[in-house]
């Protein structure tokens, strides 16, 4: 996430692109009536369940949105028969950085690609939303939107408004403060706050509305001292909405001494990742001054491809 934090689920548009760490699922017929799931970096061996049972009795949170994904395309498009659904991945869940849109995104596809389906970005879209729905009761579907049509793109809640934003290239610096976060639980607190000073929460979502409007004309023209200037901007109005952390200000501010254009949370906040945007005279030594803070740095480029190829 690049702008648009929390005010997205409310539905202000959003900023979001696609980063290069790539989710992987394999899946194919088993004949067994049931799912058998195997993703050692979730926890998960040889995890079965029928598909009749799929949704039902306790659903364990390393398999939730593989399991209802499969129970929601089951009831949209009247699957049957046994799935192996074996996944990859080039990054933890810990980082939450989309990991759980991504396996729905690359599992929805790979049941299409399995069966000989073509369904449109707009159809993937809808089932994986669904899903997540489905899994944590809330949430705008801005991160299934990047893995279905990658790229960058402006985005408002439940896909009403899915635009690819031409951008160059970002050079950009992720930190990962150690802390995983709950987004769900972020997202009802921020719910709360707004039931008790609605006016107050909702000026903040029309001013971070207007810092995600700039951020696009930003972006577009490449003017990328502007766009630090509004990642700073967002973050303060993030921490207005008290979802930053103090571990995620300590990367941010070590990150700006270091000569960063701009730095904020990226996502639901509480903890996960904090984005640093730089140029080529300051990165090593915003990269130095992120892991000195101790964050663990990760590599990623941003504006990648989309779920598989060839979708309408």
């Amino acid at each position: 996430m690049l702008f648009g934090e929390h005010a997205v689920v409310y539905g202000h548009p959003c900023i979001v692109t696609a980063v290069s760490k790539r989710m992987r699922v394999r899946v194919g017929f088993n004949g067994k009536g049931a799912i058998v799931v195997h993703a050692p970096q979730m926890g998960l061996v040889n995890y079965h369940k029928r598909i009749t049972d799929l949704g039902k009795q306790e659903v364990p949170k390393p398999v939730r949105f593989i399991e209802l994904l499969v129970k929601n395309f089951s009831r949209t498009y009247g699957l049957k028969r046994g799935l192996d659904i074996v996944t990859e991945s080039e990054f933890s869940s810990d980082y939450g950085f989309g990991s759980s849109a991504a396996v729905s995104a690359a599992l929805a596809f790979g049941i299409t690609e399995l069966l000989s389906m073509k369904l449109t970005k707009k159809e993937l879209f809808d089932l994986c939303y669904m899903t997540v729905l489905d899994a944590q009761g809330v949430g705008s579907g801005f991160d299934v939107a990047s893995a279905i049509y990658g790229g960058t793109l402006y985005f408002v809640g439940g896909g009403t408004v899915v635009q690819r934003i031409r951008a160059p290239k970002l050079s950009l610096i992720v930190g990962y403060t150690g802390v995983k976060a709950d987004t769900p639980t972020l997202v009802r607190q921020v719910a709360e706050q707004r039931r008790r000073d609605r006016k107050r929460v909702d000026q903040l979502f029309r001013k971070i509305a207007w810092v995600v409007r700039a951020g696009r004309i930003a972006v577009e023209k490449g003017d990328f001292e502007a766009l630090g200037r509004l990642m700073n901007h967002n973050q303060t109005l993030l921490a207005e909405l008290g979802v930053s952390s103090e571990e995620l200000d300590r990367l941010i501010q070590a990150s700006r001494r270091a000569g960063a254009l701009g730095a904020k949370l990226s996502g639901a906040g509480g903890g996960d990742c904090m984005i640093a945007l730089v140029d080529s005279a300051h990165r090593k030594a915003v990269l130095k001054a992120v892991a000195e803070a101790d964050g663990q740095v990760l590599s990623v480029s941003v504006g990648a491809k989309g779920v598989g190829n060839g979708i309408s």
